[in-house]
């Protein structure tokens, strides 16, 4: 068991506050002691990050029986002994409840452990938020983005960063590092903060300190900038395919390298690997997940030391080209330091352990990737505590203050693109408003905020919802149209041209991607990022002239009607 050596190996470094960026040489004295301690299986053993099934630790779940051979998520810990796991709140893994349910586990969990887990989950916020309420929600990053305040962005990660530790999460798989400059790009799009580099790079930044706060501190979660080399130029999934992205090194430093290179600067605890294909980086084909000169890029052109991980290794993108055994050792080969949800788990480790006795992997290019995994626990003061106090984190997790930090941080993100009619800000709220189009639950929690109807139609209207939502406009004093990749979805503006029509007063809201202003003559767009509750009280808030808009677009928005970086009303 190697508790009690941990408790050695760290005692008296436990009362030391340094940088979290930065151990200092006694403190890696400690964490090499750790690692002198370990047997070849614990080793390998610390650079798995798996998932695992339901929400108690010592509930069984069939999940776990199939997919690991023991029942419980704590026997999955104790049989496995990996160097993390990662939370989902999907019916796959079903990890995710209640506050006090996830600290519950998380506690279980560690227990299982002989060295203390690093627990991860995505709560990006946004699109990508594994966590709901009571955890105070944000917007997401390009809502960030169009709020331009790196303060915002920062107060943002830190609030979230409590809420996660409080719970007995430890790693964040966030920011979103990625440069959107593909409009067209299925996968990233709000998830990134601007198409604009510097932009990009400042929130960036912001986030890392956030998450990490600036000292060695239990509050605070790892951050996990992502997607390394970068995301953003591509049109395709890599959850579904192999993206291809045809940047040179040079383009590479110019558009995708700031915010990686901004993160590092802020002393970031791990990144995370694209799975896509760079040809003028490294012509094999390999994706860079696997690449030896793209983890070159990251660890010799930017000088990075830490931890860095894969995206899920049971994603498409990573397994076009070589057997679920192979991936795992070629990651290593390549310069990761952590692999994240392989398929098989006892395949993936028994395939690092043969390459490690076979010569094909060194026992100290393992070691030098689990000095990096405890170095980063380490800062995040997860060897010397790992459990949380269970009875105090209903109040830790969306107290009154986080909520309205919450709230006055999502108003300055709401961007008026047109106001061509004047309609808005409206001269008294509405009594009988309309809200109709994309998303079931968008809609009706914006006809709450507004005290009206609502009519959702769906991410492809069909005629018999686009004519009963021109007859509800004619009972309406507003008209107000959600809308979701507009430009992909004819019936979508159909529904908008249809309404425009009725002569009602219509207020046309984008709720993801931007992009959606340029495709239709709507003379009032507003732009939100975002479709969460948050968002749409501050919607609420712009129509109803409670709040001026400020936000500013943070993407150039291409098509029919082109906006340009940086376009925003404001009344």
């Amino acid at each position: 068991m190697l508790r009690p050596l941990v408790a050695v190996a760290v005692a008296a470094a436990s009362a030391v506050t340094v940088p979290a960026a930065h151990a200092s040489p006694d403190q890696a004295q400690h964490v090499a002691a750790l690692v002198r301690g370990m047997s070849l299986e614990q080793k390998v053993g610390q650079l798995f990050v798996t998932y695992l099934h339901g929400q108690a630790p010592d509930e069984a779940h069939p999940g776990n029986l199939r997919d690991f051979g023991v029942a419980t998520p704590a026997e999955v810990v104790a049989k496995f002994q990996p160097g993390g796991v990662v939370y989902f709140n999907n019916s796959s893994y079903d990890n995710i409840d209640t506050p006090r349910q996830i600290a519950t586990l998380s506690n279980g969990l560690q227990r299982a452990s002989r060295v203390p887990l690093a627990i991860a989950t995505d709560q990006e916020m946004g699109i990508v938020t594994r966590i709901g309420a009571p955890a105070t929600q944000f917007p997401g990053n390009m809502a960030l983005g169009a709020g331009r305040s790196a303060e915002n962005a920062e107060q943002a990660a830190r609030i979230t960063a409590a809420e996660l530790r409080a719970m007995g999460i430890t790693q964040n798989f966030a920011p979103d590092a990625d440069v959107n400059s593909n409009p067209a790009n299925p996968v990233i799009g709000v998830r990134s903060y601007s198409s604009d580099p510097a932009l990009a790079a400042e929130l960036t930044a912001a986030q890392v300190r956030g998450y990490q706060g600036r000292f060695l501190a239990k509050h605070t979660v790892s951050a996990t900038a992502k997607h390394f080399p970068g995301h953003g130029d591509t049109d395709q999934d890599s959850h579904t395919t192999l993206p291809m992205v045809d940047r040179t090194e040079a383009e590479w430093a110019e558009v995708d390298a700031p915010p990686f290179r901004a993160a590092i600067a802020a002393g970031i605890d791990s990144i995370m690997t694209a799975h896509i294909q760079m040809p003028k980086i490294d012509p094999s084909g390999e994706p860079a997940t696997l690449s030896g000169p793209a983890i070159d890029l990251l660890r010799k052109n930017l000088g990075y030391d830490g931890v860095v991980i894969t995206d899920s290794l049971a994603m498409a993108g990573v397994r076009q080209l070589h057997s679920d055994a192979e991936i795992p050792v070629l990651a290593l080969k390549a310069g990761v330091d952590q692999l994240l949800m392989p398929v098989n788990l006892e395949l993936a480790v028994n395939s690092v352990l043969a390459a490690v006795r076979s010569g094909e992997l060194s026992e100290q290019r393992i070691d030098r990737s689990v000095l990096r995994i405890l170095r980063m626990k380490f800062l995040r003061g997860m060897l010397t505590g790992p459990l949380v106090d269970v009875e105090k984190v209903d109040s830790a997790v969306g107290p009154a203050e986080h909520l309205a930090a919450a709230r006055r941080i999502t108003d300055r993100t709401i961007t008026a693109v047109r106001n061509d009619a004047g309609v808005l800000p409206l001269a008294a709220k509405p009594t009988a408003a309309l809200v109709t189009g994309w998303g079931e639950t968008t809609t009706r929690t914006l006809a709450g905020f507004l005290g009206g109807t609502a009519l959702p139609t769906g991410t492809a209207p069909t005629q018999a919802q686009i004519t009963a939502a021109v007859q509800a406009a004619a009972n309406a004093d507003v008209v107000v149209v959600l809308t979701n990749a507009l430009s992909r979805q004819p019936a979508q503006q159909t529904l908008l041209t249809r309404l425009l029509a009725t002569g009602k007063p219509v207020i046309a809201v984008a709720v993801q991607n931007p992009y959606d202003v340029a495709h239709t003559a709507a003379p009032t767009w507003l732009a939100t990022y975002s479709y969460g509750a948050v968002s749409m009280e501050a919607l609420t808030r712009v129509i109803t002239g409670e709040v001026t808009p400020v936000g500013k677009l943070p993407v150039e928005v291409p098509g029919p009607t082109p906006y340009p970086f940086g376009h925003g009303l404001e009344w």
